[in-house]
């Protein structure tokens, strides 16, 4: 996708339905999450950091969206967030998922996040690949870690520590 063609700028409220819709797309692929359906607004919001939430557009459509999550309500781990990024369906594969990307590492880093961390399935190479060529590396294979419709599921533990941040 031409770099002129897609803009990002902060996800709000009234982006609900059409971020809600795309989750439910990666929801479908049984290969992005554990979530079975996307939560209400309200749910969503409270379980996410203010900020970066990020969507990505083209022509006035949205096509992904990221956002990130605390790992605890510990203060020491007050500087480590849980990344999401998705993508619409047929507008994968155009570097969409990068630019979410590298805008949430650089906005994340202004707001004081030292380690962003991803749990991904080992079967979705796409988004292992896409979050490893932005800096995270694997860090662990959580084996058995849940159930996705009665079938164990593994996922990679990946992680990002700033090098901006943190390093005092």
């Amino acid at each position: 996708m031409p770099e002129d063609v897609l803009q990002i700028r902060p996800l709000v409220a009234g982006d609900w339905e059409v971020v809600r819709s795309i989750y439910l797309d990666g929801i479908a692929t049984g290969q992005a999450t554990f979530e079975a359906e996307a939560p209400t607004w309200e749910i969503w919001n409270n379980t996410h950091l203010p900020a970066p939430r990020l969507v990505a557009f083209s022509r006035a459509i949205v096509v992904g969206w990221a956002a990130l999550c605390p790992v605890s309500a510990r203060a020491v781990y007050a500087g480590v967030a849980e990344v999401s990024v998705y993508v619409a369906s047929g507008h994968q594969g155009q570097g969409i998922g990068r630019a979410l990307l590298e805008m949430l590492v650089n906005e994340s880093e202004k707001r004081g996040i030292w380690t962003l961390q991803a749990s991904i399935f080992p079967e979705n190479v796409a988004s292992v690949s896409l979050h490893q060529s932005c800096g995270f590396r694997e860090v662990g294979r959580r084996e058995r870690i849940g159930k996705m419709k009665g079938l164990w599921r593994e996922t990679l533990l990946l992680e990002r520590r700033s090098k901006l941040i943190g390093n005092d």
